[in-house]
């Protein structure tokens, strides 16, 4: 009996439509069970709650008590038993469904972070150095951050350093956008070159990435 047991409390972990058939099967024999036991009360003529004694209060000799006694107990019994099983149905209906959910979202996961690797180009350059109180710094720029995109400088047509110190001269006071990869993800902001109490326009340093 405790290797049964054994056996099915490690199966319970990975429930399978199987093992709900199974449930729903033994389910319907304790059903039948509780049905013929009903039918020999039925038989008898008392059902589940008929008295057994008489109106002297002696046991009724019209009736085999024993039979009745003993339908009637095992009726209970199964009744209990009826219950844990619908219970375990229910159980196991809800693991089944809580991991299809679950492969469904990791399914979409993964779908997403394919696509995202998909669409993102390789970085051409990469952030060095953000210094704090800078346009870098206040646009968002981080250290570590890889540049996919400055303005109209992007992976296609990235030559070197040159390309990004000339659309930074052009565009003194005015927002350029600038995409990154971080952490996997793309992100984007607006950086505006600009004077301020450090050096260049900036205020972070950039370097090639090697190709």
């Amino acid at each position: 009996m405790s290797d049964h047991q054994e056996n099915n409390s490690c199966g319970s972990s990975a429930i399978t439509m199987d093992d709900v058939k199974n449930l729903i099967k033994k389910k319907d024999e304790i059903e039948e069970q509780i049905k013929a036991y009903y039918d020999v009360l039925e038989d008898q003529g008392v059902g589940v709650e008929g008295p057994l004694v008489d109106a002297e209060g002696y046991p009724r000799d019209d009736v085999n008590l024993y039979q009745i006694r003993n339908a009637r107990h095992n009726i209970s019994c199964l009744q209990n038993d009826h219950k844990a099983i619908m219970a375990e149905i229910e159980e196991a209906l809800h693991k089944l469904h809580a991991r299809e959910k679950a492969k469904r979202g990791q399914d979409e996961v993964e779908e997403e972070a394919m696509e995202q690797q998909v669409t993102l180009p390789p970085p051409f350059a990469r952030v060095d150095s953000v210094t704090e109180g800078s346009p870098a710094s206040g646009a968002g720029l981080r250290l570590g951050d890889e540049i996919i995109e400055f303005g109209s400088v992007n992976t296609e047509n990235f030559q070197n350093l040159q390309n990004i110190a000339a659309v930074v001269q052009h565009s003194e006071g005015k927002p350029l956008r600038v995409s990154v990869i971080r952490s996997g993800q793309k992100a984007q902001m607006s950086l505006t070159p600009q004077r301020w109490s450090g050096r260049g326009l900036l205020g972070c340093n950039i370097v090639p990435v090697q190709r």
